[in-house]
């Protein structure tokens, strides 16, 4: 019996060994609960100046989803609400070149994984796991004769406020987990520790194996309520210079109706940035790609906070 249990743990960790993990170039998209589809439109089309590429009915059979593209391999996704006053955060998407070999792979890292890749609505190989605060990361693969495939080169106005997500920012309760998870199995790698305090970390940033995008892990001891969190999860934005987007953006039409202030600030990390707030409260972080000065900002020794 214990012979038979050692073959059988030898044999598992030889599997997870021999199957190879695929590319992972990035973030394809950030899935948003909207309230108010039309508003949600309005904000990130009139105002950030994206257009919407294509919608589909939502699976729920209420309301509709709307992609919006920010560049042809990443978009914001707009979906109706489950419930109010929630968390904005439906998921986040990450592209890779080989979904089914995804799946494979992950499943040999002990990660829960569906039986088979499908084909979802949009035409692209796609399917969802849960990372370890129970976020749902959607792994994606575009395919050639999917729909975002056959939008290529369309829906990208001269008005964009960015060309491109630089990250995307989720709540963590448990930094050594996530870590297991996004670094360990996936293979992001770590980039930079941030924090305002000495006493208590509050950022770690964690760029694609494959590629430049990141996700920003926010730091918590005890997560903020769910109708709090959308000023937490964001969105980054790159934007060459800060203070010319704020200008346009003050410039816009739009602006009569946007009553928050639009600060320009230079974070921990020594990037200019600005913050905007979608109708549901979500954040959208406008950064510059490099520190003020051209100096890399220093990591933080900090301890992360105690779940």
């Amino acid at each position: 019996m214990r012979l038979s249990l050692l073959c059988f743990t030898l044999a598992s960790i030889a599997a997870a060994q021999s199957t190879p993990r695929p590319r992972i170039r990035g973030l394809a998209h950030v899935s948003l609960y909207v309230h108010d589809l039309d508003a949600s439109r309005a904000f990130y089309t009139q105002f950030l100046g994206f257009e919407e590429s294509f919608s589909l009915p939502a699976v729920n059979g209420h309301g509709e989803m709307a992609f919006i593209k920010i560049n042809d391999r990443q978009f914001i996704e707009l979906a109706p609400e489950t419930a109010a006053s929630t968390d904005r955060l439906n998921h986040i998407a990450l592209e890779t070149n080989d979904a089914e070999a995804m799946r494979r792979y992950l499943a040999s890292r002990g990660v829960r994984v569906p039986d088979h890749t499908p084909v979802g609505r949009i035409g692209n190989a796609n399917f969802t796991v849960r990372d370890p605060d129970g976020h749902t990361v959607e792994i994606v693969q575009y395919l050639g004769d999917g729909w975002s495939a056959r939008d290529r080169g369309k829906h990208l106005g001269p008005r964009r406020v960015s060309t491109r997500m630089m990250h995307a920012g989720i709540l963590v309760g448990n930094l050594e987990p996530a870590v297991g998870f996004y670094s360990g199995i996936l293979g992001f790698v770590e980039t930079w520790r941030g924090s305002p305090t000495p006493a208590r970390l509050s950022w770690v940033n964690l760029r694609a194996p494959d590629g430049t995008d990141y996700v920003e892990f926010m730091l918590y001891g005890d997560l903020p309520a769910q109708d709090h969190r959308g000023t937490q999860h964001h969105i980054c934005l790159e934007v060459p210079s800060v203070p010319d987007a704020v200008a346009a953006l003050n410039a816009s039409p739009y602006r009569a109706s946007y009553a928050r202030p639009i600060e320009v600030k230079t974070g921990i990390n020594r990037k200019r940035q600005a913050n905007l707030f979608d109708p549901d409260g979500t954040r959208i972080e406008l950064m510059e790609p490099a520190t003020v000065d051209g100096k890399p900002a220093p990591s933080s020794a900090a301890p992360p906070p105690h779940p």
